[in-house]
């Protein structure tokens, strides 16, 4: 194993808020080669997020966001498993970029809103997005519901 360039260690530690144990380790198996680290930690989080996904989930928050000059407005409940994980700024966030979601795109249910591609980059999926954050969070998190309102619709 190569000896992990400790720039490379921060700066991925930042761009993917992934425990300094996980970022070492992509470093690691991959040779202090970036894209490939930042790959490896995605698929880790993807992989977490499988195994956490039967979990109850009972905590959460709703979360409330109004767009465009309050012409529409959405109110969504995101659930995780600790109310802990339910106060963090990264469960927040999530539950903040979702429900921009709901307002921008209209999605008709939650299966819907999931599949669809991530209003700030194409590249993911809602699921995805989702289960990116459930591997930093280390718990199971799940859209309950939502309800969109607007202006003549």
């Amino acid at each position: 194993m190569a000896d992990v360039d400790l720039t490379l260690l921060k700066k991925l530690r930042l761009e993917t808020g992934a425990s300094i144990a996980d970022c070492r380790r992509a470093l690691e198996e991959n040779e202090n080669d970036d894209k490939k680290a930042l790959e490896w930690i995605k698929k880790n989080a993807l992989s977490k997020a499988e195994k956490k996904s039967d979990r109850a989930t009972s905590q959460g928050l709703i979360e409330s966001y109004i767009h465009g000059g309050g012409k529409v407005g959405v109110l969504l409940e995101v659930l995780c498993e600790t109310d802990f994980v339910a106060k963090t700024e990264d469960f927040k966030q999530l539950a903040h970029e979702v429900a921009m979601q709901v307002a921008a795109m209209n999605p008709k249910d939650v299966p819907t809103l999931l599949k669809q591609e991530y209003i700030r980059d194409s590249s993911q999926t809602m699921e995805q997005l989702i289960k990116s954050v459930i591997g930093k969070l280390g718990e199971n998190i799940t859209v309950k519901r939502f309800q969109r309102y607007a202006i003549n619709e």
